[in-house]
């Protein structure tokens, strides 16, 4: 099957695949095996990005020589623009999606300025390139969920049923974005927010193609699962000493599962984000 919106790579990857496909064609078994293993690869290939900017932080924990004259936070900010170019140069990323992982990257450095002021968080180690207490490297992190979402939306071919209307989603996004700065100062509505997620998107589907069949999950459902996913990237994060909660001072502890309700709240916004580029589109099949 052709997908004339694949970039280069992917397609030459869809062709070696094809071929796997054909021997797992031989049995039923081996056809749900491979649907399985194929979407396993496209979750790994959309989390690109996510994924070197792990395999740097912990890289840099465990090797990164004391006496180096440059600083492992600065070394994270080359790393993540070398990523960033190669993507470009390589094509595995868009224009129009780089586009808006720079909006992602804006929105997240405003709101970490914010939150380090704050105490919620902080990075230890000293550098250069940073704005105050800030290293660079941070908003790169918020750039990895943004190409994730970006990258799955055109991978898995994504479509929606019964999709709110985008006027409402912007003005839930919006305010998800205000209370992450606002519960400081005033009570926290996330259970607010919470509810209007569930009855915006409760009739919502998205469909997706892991191999050929075309398959639907619950949106919400979707928020949470990538949103765990992050959880975990989170905590291989701060055992890597990028940064760290209070109470992770003297000894790495997981993060508080609590965390989770903030990253549902991010896959909103980062799923608002990134309707700006790719706007949703109904599932004709669905009926």
């Amino acid at each position: 099957m052709r997908h004339p919106g694949a970039l280069p790579l992917e397609r030459w990857g869809r062709d070696l695949l094809g071929r796997v496909q054909a021997a797992a064609d031989r049995s039923q078994a081996g056809r749900y095996a491979f649907e399985f293993l194929m979407f396993g690869l496209k979750q790994g290939w959309a989390c690109l990005f996510g994924g070197l900017m792990l395999a740097l932080l912990l890289g840099t924990h465990f090797w990164w020589p004391e006496a180096a004259p440059l600083a492992r936070y600065d070394f994270l900010v080359i790393g993540a623009i070398l990523i960033q170019a190669a993507m470009l140069a390589f094509r595995l990323e868009s224009l129009d999606e780089a586009r808006v992982i720079l909006l992602f990257h804006v929105a997240g450095t405003v709101m970490e300025l914010f939150k380090t002021a704050a105490g919620s968080w902080i990075y230890p180690e000293p550098s250069l390139l940073r704005i105050g207490e800030l290293p660079l490297f941070s908003g790169f992190m918020y750039a990895a969920v943004g190409s994730y979402i970006a990258r799955i939306w055109r991978i898995f071919e994504m479509r929606f049923t019964h999709y709110p209307p985008l006027w409402t989603t912007w003005l839930l996004a919006a305010a998800i974005y205000m209370n992450f700065f606002a519960h400081h100062w005033i009570w926290d509505f996330r259970w607010l927010l919470f509810a209007a997620t569930f009855l915006l998107f409760w009739r919502t589907r998205f469909w997706f193609t892991p191999d050929r069949v075309r398959r639907w999950m619950p949106v919400p459902l979707g928020f949470f699962l990538v949103a765990l996913f992050i959880w975990l990237a989170e905590n291989i994060g701060t055992y890597s000493q990028a940064w760290l909660y209070p109470g992770q001072e003297d000894g790495w502890s997981p993060v508080s599962l609590a965390k989770l309700g903030s990253w549902f709240l991010l896959m909103i916004i980062s799923v608002v984000l990134v309707s700006l580029v790719n706007r949703p589109e109904a599932e004709r099949s669905s009926g």
